[in-house]
């Protein structure tokens, strides 16, 4: 794994997480840490979708993301689709502290399967977990466990309707209330989004493929981090 660094604008940085393995699978460790300073502005992206290869019997995969905020930063994390292969098998983490009035916009999506290849998942494991924490205190936390045939799982009508892709976005920062109503007006029939608390705003996205998902999703990130969402995004 390799960090790039292009250009900064005024104000801000951007950096680019590049995994030169292409891909991840059974018995692989990838471990990422970034620290925002006080009053300062990162974003955060990869080159490109993340791939989770077929893993061999018994084996799995990890990833384990850690990001702090100090007071005044602000830290977009918006990662490009993870895409789920048949066989995979990942553990996936992300662990978020912030201080008291730091701001951030996060965003994971993932694909199930290569839908252009046709590919169906009925044998594969992805176990996910996002923390995110103020001043030490639970703010929000989210699990995902998927084991076994997870294209019939998706299928549930009271699941995923036959769903191919999903995001979830986190929005946590004074200002989430104001941001409710025009977060919604982008929204497809088949997502949803909630203030659960005064200055957390989180939204959920269900797509046909990954190419509908970013349909919906581009706006609305395009929104919520300000007009700085990353280059590698639009490639």
């Amino acid at each position: 794994m390799k960090v790039v660094f292009p250009r900064a604008s005024k104000g801000s940085m951007t950096a680019v997480l590049v995994n030169t393995a292409g891909g991840v699978t059974g018995g692989d460790q990838f471990a990422f840490e970034a620290r925002a300073g006080q009053g300062t502005h990162l974003t955060l992206t990869t080159q490109a979708a993340e791939r989770t290869y077929r893993a061999q019997p018994g084996e799995m995969g990890q990833i384990t993301n850690r990001l702090t905020l100090d007071p005044g930063a602000q830290v977009n994390w918006l990662p490009q689709e993870t895409i789920l292969f048949q066989g995979s098998s990942v553990r996936r983490r992300l662990n978020v502290d912030m201080a008291a009035d730091a701001r951030l916009c996060l965003a994971e999506p993932l694909v199930f399967g290569r839908a252009a290849m046709g590919e169906v998942l009925t044998n594969a494991t992805f176990q996910d977990r996002i923390e995110i924490r103020r001043e030490g205190k639970p703010l929000y936390l989210d699990a995902l466990s998927l084991t076994g045939d997870v294209a019939a799982h998706l299928a549930r009508p009271n699941i995923a309707n036959g769903a191919g892709a999903m995001v979830t976005v986190v929005y946590a920062a004074p200002d989430a209330v104001a941001r409710l109503d025009a977060v919604r007006a982008h929204l497809p029939d088949t997502a949803g989004a909630s203030l659960i608390q005064d200055g957390l705003l989180a939204l959920r996205i269900l797509a046909a493929d990954s190419h509908d998902l970013r349909t919906s999703l581009v706006p609305i990130l395009t929104f919520l981090s300000d007009n700085t969402l990353p280059r590698p995004w639009m490639i």
